[in-house]
């Protein structure tokens, strides 16, 4: 058993207040003890210039080494796989899944703090893991968890500008539009107008990071209550923890498992390595100096395209034709033919399938064990569970699909209707909340370690044509 998961093993009760991870990328890193109570950004004062020295030194030794090679397809394939980015906070493997700083899902359920009497691992405490590489103490969450809460204040004229768009613009493009007009109190765009010194821009950058995250959930609570509720806005717990404080915000404060579902949702949809359209996009947007505000409405615009966060919804959608087709207790029999009307309509089974993946996605298996101890006799439940070990066997025998397993969006959707959350235009924005965790924590390391533009080349067909014709 390796030294992480003996550690996971123990209960939380049993062990040390003050472990903690020492700054590392990778498992098997040395081990150490919190010396003193710190906020997030000493700790990252003190990171920094470790990191830096060991990017200096790591481009020195191996700079000139060759990652891999690109093939016509890839270029003309969307770059598939093509390997080319540093992303610090996670790492995606096709068979092992998703690490944050080396950690796996069921391992930082084990050893992230979660809130007093809950089960599931705080958002706050995967931030600091994210920027840090470091398993934060309790206490350390707590003060970020209180941090957040007081920077959670929206401008007036932000609220004025969600209030007056129409219910019928989609959530996420007034999502987008809040955090575009979040950027008037940008503290890097002002510093960069002042001329701050490049070693400096973490600091700003870091600054905005804090604003942005805090805001985001009374921005997009706000959308929420305005499309479908009485518009009305309750108060952030200067006490409580940044699910329970969203979740309250949206009106589901008062059923506790709701509020674990956010903390599970929150931390598990918050990173999935660098190449991902959100997270590319912003730190493409944040390599051009944008500030933390551009560069992640730039995100959100990716994830709000049905390629990639919208997903989520359109599983819901297809699932619940499914459901009114054949019913929630359907025979495997019946479910194989709708299976295959659909494969053979030349549709796509949505939720089944990734990118990377070649196995079921553990963000997937986290929503399924919650969905096990919580809502175990929910009929949608139950029609999912038929859908995992029946689709797999169908897209297998289609013979069309690299990898017929469940992602994460095949499981979502189902979680939030029990709960009431029903409003399938709006999931995408609840995954928006989550990537901003994700995505900032890289731009405040892209700022720190001088990331530079990003202009990889391009050719035309023509070109292409002429590089590899015959003589």
């Amino acid at each position: 058993m390796s030294s992480v998961r003996a550690f996971a093993s123990l209960s939380k009760a049993a062990r040390p207040a003050a472990f903690r991870f020492a700054p590392a990328a990778a498992i098997g890193a040395t081990r150490t003890y919190a010396s003193k109570a710190q906020t997030l950004k000493e700790r990252l004062a003190e990171l920094i210039p470790q990191k830096q020295e060991e990017v200096k030194a790591f481009k020195k030794e191996y700079g000139n080494k060759v990652l891999g090679e690109v093939t016509v397809d890839q270029a003309y394939g969307g770059m598939r796989g093509i390997k080319g980015l540093v992303w610090e906070g996670s790492v995606l493997d096709a068979e092992e899944g998703i690490r944050f700083r080396g950690l796996t899902i069921p391992e930082c359920q084990q050893v992230l703090p979660a809130a007093e009497g809950g089960a599931e691992p705080l958002p706050e405490s995967l931030f600091w893991l994210l920027v840090t590489g470091e398993v934060p103490t309790a206490e350390q969450v707590k003060g970020l968890s209180a941090e957040w809460a007081a920077r959670s204040d929206l401008p007036e004229f932000v609220e004025e500008i969600i209030d007056r768009c129409p219910k019928t613009l989609h959530p996420m493009s007034q999502f987008s539009v809040a955090v575009n007009a979040l950027q008037h109190d940008s503290q890097f765009a002002k510093a960069y107008s002042q001329g701050i010194h490049k070693s400096k821009y973490w600091d700003t950058t870091f600054e905005d990071t804090m604003d942005l995250i805090a805001k985001l959930p009374k921005v997009a609570a706000r959308i929420y209550r305005n499309v479908y509720a009485d518009g009305k806005m309750a108060s952030i717990d200067a006490d409580k923890d940044y699910s329970y404080n969203f979740s309250k915000l949206l009106g589901f404060e008062g059923n506790k498992d709701f509020v674990e579902l956010m903390r599970l949702y929150l931390t598990i949809h918050s990173d999935h390595e660098g190449g991902n359209v959100s997270a590319h996009t912003t730190h493409l947007v944040g390599s051009a100096l944008s500030d933390p505000y551009l560069s992640f409405a730039a995100g959100l615009n990716g994830l709000a395209g049905p390629l990639h966060g919208l997903a989520n919804q359109e599983v819901l959608r297809w699932t619940l034709n499914l459901k009114e087709a054949v019913g929630v207790d359907a025979s495997e029999e019946e479910i194989k033919k709708y299976l295959w009307k659909t494969l053979n309509g030349g549709q796509v089974v949505p939720g089944y399938g990734h990118a990377v993946l070649r196995k079921t996605d553990p963000r997937y298996t986290a929503q399924r064990e919650f969905a096990l101890k919580h809502l175990p006799d929910d009929p949608l439940f139950g029609l999912v569970s038929k859908l995992y070990h029946i689709i797999p066997g169908v897209l297998t025998e289609h013979g069309k699909t690299k990898n017929p397993w469940p992602n994460v969006d095949a499981h979502s959707g189902v979680l939030l209707q029990y709960y009431g959350l029903k409003e399938q235009d709006y999931y995408t924005v609840l995954f928006g909340v989550s990537r901003a965790l994700g995505v900032t924590s890289q731009l405040i390391w892209d700022r720190a370690l001088g990331m530079p533009l990003e202009r990889p080349k391009s050719y035309s067909t023509a070109y292409l044509k002429k590089m590899f014709a015959k003589n």
